[in-house]
């Protein structure tokens, strides 16, 4: 019998601290009535930051900036290397420049609705507010946004919106947010208030009286494992989606700190919520680590479709308008190819499953821009999106302005994580979370652009007003020493836990154990799951967790550069990360946005959610190795965008 055989032992007792009052008066109030420190009492403070991406780099030089005395670690070896560089298409902001009827509300309304009805309703709110500033921030940084022929930015659509609201620079918008956020972070590593920790591991969170007092981290060239105590700790660290080995995440993206963190009390919510990106180039073979994303802004000008007839062999050009499926607009008028990226990952599927898929291995759809060049003509296409063309041209070995692209859905991004409350911290006092490794903002799926919004958002405007309430009542108290003996436990178990890695001496790799995890994932908890295959997951993964540990191959040492144990470390971490995903995705009998049961759906084959029952935040409690979690469940109330069934016919 596994932990899957007995239902959770549930509480409802989280608070999510929003404040009371009109929701569009909350943040603005709130941050009126958190407590201060002043400037001169900032230097005081010590603040540990975990990853440079665009939340962690973000607050880190916001933080600096204010004047508090900031310790940012990350495992690259340069922030620059962060994995918010892969973001592509844009990021969304209610300017309303295109006059096209957005508005804060709007934005609000479209995220809401597009998370399926599972996000808290204040964060989202507050996060739509948030967005016009940030592109204020990031225009005064030097951000090179896409300008029209006027001069002014502009503006492209995303799945989920009828609005024109995404702002972008080519296909490479995230790598130039960083790039603005890692010119301020370094101007204060620069003047001192920040002390950057280039290729470190956070390996363990310290704990003293039930708050979040430290870390314990490992130099990665070195080997040395160190302590580093602060007022407060902020993980910034990404999100989870390479427990399915193939994803369209960098290869060194884990959750061995979220998951570090969880193990010492921080509740992990709603971990099932996995997104599936529906533009992606398809699997190839089994020669794969990692799968390329194709941004999502391509079907502002591409058209998706397949052949009416199941054994078409004919080359897409060759193929007429009318045997053509543009499934898509069929299906979804309204929205037609901008459906959300759940609802374009499920219809893909179904056709490819259906025996419609395209390509060798009849494992894809196209994505075709023949009309959308004969209209604007090559050269906007060229200039909307060159780099992209490009990349798929050198992986794929075909030439997408003469012939359709090839794409499928792949995991690219996870929207549950720590769980937070309104200020943005864990139920551990003293931990906050930030961007992609919490859960807040978007429900049971991600909207397109609205990944950068969020880590923008919480690293440069919502997080340091909300970490000065807490870190006000602290004033006058140092740091917890790091020779306390809560520390002195960590590195041991950290030091323990390297030697066992590398003691075991088996026979097979690391990745073996890592793609035996993802073909297990992704057949039985990934874009369409059931019970009974949701139990098989769960005593496949629990078996294969107990033979990594007798019998994965570590290779070389402790005290150099050693890859193969970086990746032990994140891999185990995975595999107990994998069985409490499967606990979650069973425990919820309903389907809603990238969580799909296959006995939970409408009659036309439409995710079918169970409000009465299920219209709550999932968080659990790590109990002890091999136990089930503690369910704990933070109910959502929807005041302003009604619940309803999602329709973007």
């Amino acid at each position: 019998m596994t932990a899957l055989d007995t239902a959770p032992a549930t509480t409802t007792d989280l608070d999510s601290h929003v404040p009371p009052g009109p929701i569009a008066e909350k943040w603005d109030v709130h941050r009126f009535e958190t407590r201060l420190v002043a400037p001169q009492n900032r230097r005081r403070f010590e603040v540990i930051v975990i990853g440079t991406g665009l939340a962690g780099g973000s607050a880190a030089a916001t933080l600096g900036e204010m004047g508090f005395n900031v310790k940012v670690f990350c495992f690259q070896d340069s922030p620059r290397r962060a994995h918010s560089i892969a973001a592509q298409g844009g990021i969304n902001a209610a300017k309303n420049y295109k006059n096209d009827g957005d508005s804060v509300y709007r934005l609000f309304y479209d995220t809401v609705k597009g998370g399926d009805y599972r996000s808290r309703e204040a964060n989202v709110y507050r996060l739509a507010q948030i967005s016009t500033e940030i592109i204020d921030q990031c225009t005064a940084q030097g951000v090179p946004f896409a300008r029209d022929y006027g001069g002014l930015l502009d503006n492209r659509s995303f799945g989920g919106a009828q609005v024109a609201r995404t702002f972008y620079a080519r296909g490479q918008t995230g790598q130039q947010l960083l790039l603005g956020a890692y010119q301020a972070l370094m101007r204060q590593v620069e003047l001192g208030s920040v002390a950057l920790y280039a290729r470190h591991e956070m390996l363990e969170l310290v704990v003293k009286d039930g708050r979040a007092v430290g870390v314990v981290v490992r130099d990665l060239v070195t080997g040395a494992v160190t302590s580093h105590s602060a007022h407060a700790v902020v993980l910034a660290s990404g999100g989870y989606g390479n427990v399915f080995f193939l994803s369209t995440n960098a290869k060194g993206s884990n959750v061995t700190a979220s998951w570090r963190a969880h193990r010492k009390g921080a509740y992990f919510a709603n971990p099932c919520y996995t997104q599936i990106h529906p533009t992606c180039i398809p699997v190839s073979g089994e020669h794969q680590s990692k799968l390329t994303l194709m941004s999502e802004s391509l079907r502002n000008d591409g058209r998706i479709w397949v052949p009416t007839n199941r054994d078409d062999r004919r080359s897409p050009n060759d193929i007429p308008p009318e045997d053509r499926d543009y499934y898509l607009e069929r299906r979804y008028p309204a929205f037609a190819n901008l459906v959300p990226r759940d609802v374009a990952s499920r219809a893909a599927k179904r056709m490819v499953d259906d025996g419609f898929g395209v390509g060798e291995l009849k494992n894809g759809v196209y994505l075709d821009f023949k009309e959308a060049i004969s209209r604007l003509g090559r050269g906007v296409i060229e200039q909307r999106y060159g780099n992209l063309f490009d990349m798929y041209r050198d992986i794929a070995g075909e030439d997408p302005y003469r012939v359709p692209m090839r794409i499928y859905p792949a995991v690219h991004y996870t929207m549950g994580g720590l769980w937070v409350d309104y200020n943005l911290m864990s139920n551990l006092p003293g931990l906050f979370v930030i961007g992609e490794a919490n859960f807040s903002d978007h429900g049971a799926n991600r909207l397109g652009a609205s990944a950068l919004m969020q880590g923008l958002a919480d690293g440069y405007f919502v997080l340091p007003a909300t970490i000065a309430g807490y870190l006000a009542g602290q004033l006058g108290q140092p740091p917890t020493p790091t020779s306390a003996p809560e520390f002195k436990d960590a590195e041991d178990s950290v030091r323990e836990r390297v030697n066992s890695l590398l003691g075991v001496r088996g026979s097979h790799s690391v990745d073996w154990f890592h793609r035996q995890l993802g073909k297990t994932l992704w057949e039985k908890c990934g874009m369409a799951r059931n019970a009974d295959g949701l139990k098989e997951a769960a005593r496949e993964v629990g078996d294969l967790r107990q033979r990594f540990w007798q019998d994965v191959r570590v290779l070389g040492e402790n005290e150099t550069l050693n890859q193969s144990l970086e990746k032990a470390g994140r891999v185990a971490d995975f595999l107990e990360l994998a069985e409490l995903l499967c606990q979650d995705a069973l425990h919820r009998e309903e389907s809603c946005g990238g969580h799909f049961r296959e006995e939970y759906q409408t009659p036309d084959g439409e995710a079918l959610r169970d409000d009465e029952r299920f219209a709550y935040v999932a968080a659990w409690e790590f109990k002890g190795d091999g136990a089930a979690e503690r369910l704990h469940q933070e109910p959502l109330d929807f005041e302003y965008v009604h619940l309803a069934q999602r329709s973007y016919k």
